[in-house]
């Protein structure tokens, strides 16, 4: 069973004429950049996003992606991409949920696993910098505020 996140957030897109093959279906290569999207927007509700991560001295590389595909998303197709935050104390995980934004359809699951590099000398971090632990921590202490 897929691990339900703490802290989540959607975007809304519509399926582009350029992300499409001749037959008008989404190229696969495509909903990464989709999950990118919905990333940023977790990321930037968290108050850690790839600014932020420059400012603090380290960079946050996928090094794990995977991506199952139950139905192809078409041209002009209303998209919900969801990105939810599973894990942050070692390693950045994150479950995506791409589905029909009209009808709910699920089309493609997704997760991400992300690490902390040390940006001064390109080191990997074995735990995630103090610095994202807190935020993630003061986020989610207003999200238990918002649910009051």
């Amino acid at each position: 069973m897929r691990a339900k996140g703490v802290l989540a957030a959607e975007i809304d897109l519509v399926v582009p004429f350029f992300d499409v093959d001749s037959l008008e279906v989404v190229w696969h290569g495509h909903y990464v950049k989709y999950l990118e999207v919905a990333r940023c927007a977790l990321l930037d509700d968290i108050g850690h996003n790839y600014v932020r991560m420059r400012e603090t001295g380290f960079a946050w590389p996928v090094i794990d992606l995977q991506l199952r595909y139950a139905r192809a998303a078409r041209f002009g197709q209303p998209l919900r991409v969801s990105a939810e935050l599973v894990e942050w104390e070692n390693r950045l995980k994150i479950h995506y949920t791409v589905s029909d934004a009209t009808t709910g359809e699920r089309l493609t699951r997704a997760s991400t696993i992300q690490v902390a590099v040390r940006l001064a000398d390109g080191e990997m971090q074995l735990v995630s910098p103090q610095v994202f632990i807190d935020d993630v921590t003061r986020r989610l202490a207003t999200a238990t505020e918002d649910r009051r």
